[in-house]
């Protein structure tokens, strides 16, 4: 009797066993596909370890809330926002922990980090995704100001033990951050020149003596870029750009070797 209890006890405990890593298996899965589907709808941009410059250019979104805090990108963790009633506001558990990260070793503490706030309308990039057991977060970060570029976590909260279907997922975030158009993100890619027709076929021209060939012209002197030009002399020297970034009243010119940034349609830097 005592060892036919033993074999229904060690039988239940297999199937409890089999059925926890069921569960995880399926919580899994339904994690990934939410990631992948947030990633594809709100494709992140790779920045270079410091965040100081773009690799490889993702989307641009634009707030639709006001109050995202953001810290200067040098520090070690962003400052995390919570959409609630229409705002984003910084909560007391998540100030206290990035404070203690930023602040530690810090001449005057947390407070000493530069900050901005911003609201509705402007454009941030997105850097990273993330599905936690009871939040997505995204990681956003600015265009360089004077000073450099700025970043922030947007939590949005679901509760524990449930996973967002993707497009429940993407409904959310959409909430707080609008993908913007082609014509409207930081992005374009250069128009490329519509082929022309083919000529029609000359007739045969008439037997010519032959003369000597001219001399051959003095070589051109290779092109130069210089503080304060215009995108037409630019375009002029060096041909179209491979892409074009515009963000606000700034303007990225990216070649193969070179990147050139333009401020109110002057040259105002050169990588």
């Amino acid at each position: 009797m005592a060892k036919m209890r033993w074999f229904c006890l060690s039988g239940l405990v297999f199937i409890t066993l089999i059925s926890g890593v069921s569960l995880i298996a399926q919580t899994m899965d339904a994690k990934n596909l939410l990631l992948k589907k947030l990633n594809e709808q709100f494709v992140p941009t790779k920045f270079t370890a410091d965040k100081s410059d773009i690799v490889t250019p993702g989307v641009v979104v634009a707030l639709k809330e006001d109050g995202l805090f953001l810290y200067h990108a040098s520090v070690a963790m962003a400052p995390v926002s919570v959409p609630k009633k229409g705002k984003l506001t910084q909560g007391f558990g998540d100030m206290l922990a990035v404070s203690m990260a930023d602040g530690l070793g810090r001449p005057g503490g947390a407070a000493s980090i530069p900050t901005k706030k911003l609201v509705t309308g402007e454009k941030v990039w997105v850097r990273a995704i993330e599905v936690g057991k009871d939040s997505i977060s995204v990681q956003v970060v600015t265009d360089p100001y004077d000073d450099g570029r700025y970043f922030a976590t947007i939590k949005f909260l679901i509760p524990k033990g449930t996973i967002p279907t993707p497009e429940d997922g993407v409904k959310m975030v959409s909430e707080v951050l609008e993908v913007q158009q082609a014509q409207d993100q930081n992005v374009q890619q250069a128009a490329e020149p519509a082929p022309a027709p083919a000529p029609e076929p000359a007739p045969a021209p008439a037997p010519m003596q032959a003369i000597a060939p001219p001399p051959p012209p003095p070589d051109a002197p290779p092109p130069t870029i210089a503080l304060g030009q215009t995108k037409d002399e630019v375009i002029a020297g060096f041909g179209q750009p491979a892409r074009v970034a515009k963000l606000g009243a700034k303007e990225i010119f990216y070649y193969k070797d070179m990147k050139v940034t333009f401020t109110n349609g002057k040259v105002s830097n050169v990588e």
